[in-house]
């Protein structure tokens, strides 16, 4: 590695650059609810706007996944920089659907870029200890939305607006877009290590890395639809449901601070297991109780889904080194990919629960509360359908252990 390649300053520039990734979903996250009354949104609507910057993601992900060893790691986050200036911008601005809807998708596309940038980078800086360091990398992710819903919480009580919230981000934003422009960056570890292109692209047919693709589907909608839409969910079952959010993601952040020894100790594989199961449980209470033990189903919840995303990224990395930048953000962009999906998909199905929960002679005096109770039904009704996922994911994972067990002994 060159002498001019910082590793401590890059590393804690992508930490800020994924900070402001994070901020954009705690923030968005505690001011949806607020956003579609200003506005006068649907839940439809919310959700639709909500899965745009899921959409961007794995669209920015896919397209700089392929060119990154082509044009560099820096020049891919000076284009996230631009994205995310326009984007936290534009929705400063935003006027209605419409305005919300770009100025999401950029933020989403901004998202996207610097996890197709950053994760490469954390496993080049870090090449015999790519699990743990990405697990350090992505704790700024919860981090990130447990300070944008505190944000959203004290702003809330002393009454800011929603556009003062939304430019917070603006601050880490000027921050990691000044500090990348100063620093030099090394080749990306499948270029550094002379893999070639072609062997790259046939490794992605490997049929290990085509079931983790499959899994990380289930992990990303587990994990982030469950943290952006807890507000909307559970609003009517708790009149602190965007704490559960930043319980839960402090958590995460605890967790992923010490991945090392957890992760040393029991495998990349045995922590993928202990997460599913730890998540299924979780789900379960924050779906079947209310009052306290919604508390208690977030911290068992946030200890599911800690280590879901950068343990799976890192166990293509370890495992399937040959898929190289391009793997780890198709992981990524498949992820999000589903996640975008399945809002859209829940959020009709949300609504449907509603309003099949409202009499059709239900009075007009009667009908807010009506409302009211019919959402604080449904929303517990979204998640147990979501329970689903990680009750497969528990089987699938001890699939993967079994796997992973008989091909040591077999080396």
């Amino acid at each position: 590695m060159s002498k001019n390649i910082q590793t401590n300053k890059l590393f804690v520039a992508s930490c800020m650059a994924l900070l402001v990734t994070s901020l954009s979903f705690g923030i968005r996250a505690g001011v949806l609810s607020q956003q579609g009354v200003d506005f006068n949104l649907s839940p439809a609507q919310l959700g639709t706007i909500a899965a745009t910057a899921f959409w961007g993601f794995p669209l920015a992900m896919l397209v700089g996944g392929t060119i990154v060893d082509i044009i560099g790691m820096k020049r891919l986050l000076v284009l996230a920089f631009i994205f995310h200036l326009a984007g936290i911008v534009l929705t400063i601005y935003a006027t209605g659907y419409w305005s919300l809807f770009l100025s999401t998708l950029l933020v989403g596309i901004a998202n996207g870029t610097v996890e197709a940038s950053c994760n490469p980078l954390v496993t080049a800086l870090y090449p015999n200890d790519k699990t743990t360091k990405l697990n350090h990398f992505h704790l700024w992710f919860p981090g990130g939305i447990v300070i944008g819903t505190l944000i959203v919480f004290l702003f809330n009580k002393i009454g800011l607006s929603t556009q003062i919230q939304v430019g917070m981000m603006l601050i880490p934003t000027i921050l990691y877009g000044y500090s990348f422009s100063k620093l030099d960056f090394p080749e990306t570890e499948r270029v550094s290590s002379g893999v070639s292109s072609s062997e790259m692209y046939k490794s992605l047919l490997n049929p290990l890395f085509i079931f983790m693709i499959i899994c990380m589907f289930g992990t990303a909608i587990t994990e982030l639809f469950t943290g952006q839409w807890i507000d909307v969910l559970l609003k009517n079952v708790s009149d602190n449901a965007i704490l559960l959010l930043t319980i839960e993601t402090g958590i995460m952040v605890i967790g992923r601070g010490f991945a090392g020894p957890v992760v040393h100790k029991f495998s990349p594989q045995g922590v993928l297991l202990i997460s599913a199961i730890l998540s299924a449980l979780g789900l379960y209470i924050l779906g079947h109780t209310a009052g306290n033990m919604l508390f208690v189903g977030a911290i068992i919840f946030g200890l599911g889904v800690c280590y879901f995303w950068p343990t799976m990224l890192g166990f293509v990395s370890e495992n399937l080194p040959k898929t190289g930048a391009v793997g780890i953000n198709l992981m990524g962009g498949a992820g999000m990919f589903a996640v975008s999906v399945y809002m859209i998909f829940m959020s009709d199905f949300y609504d449907k629960l509603v309003n099949a929960k409202i009499p059709a002679n239900t009075a007009a005096d009667q009908l807010a509360v009506v409302t009211n109770e019919a959402k604080k039904l449904a929303g517990p009704e979204v998640i147990n359908a979501t329970l689903l996922i990680p009750v497969v994911l528990v089987v699938a994972f001890a699939g993967l252990n079994m796997y992973m067990k008989n091909k040591k002994a077999a080396a």
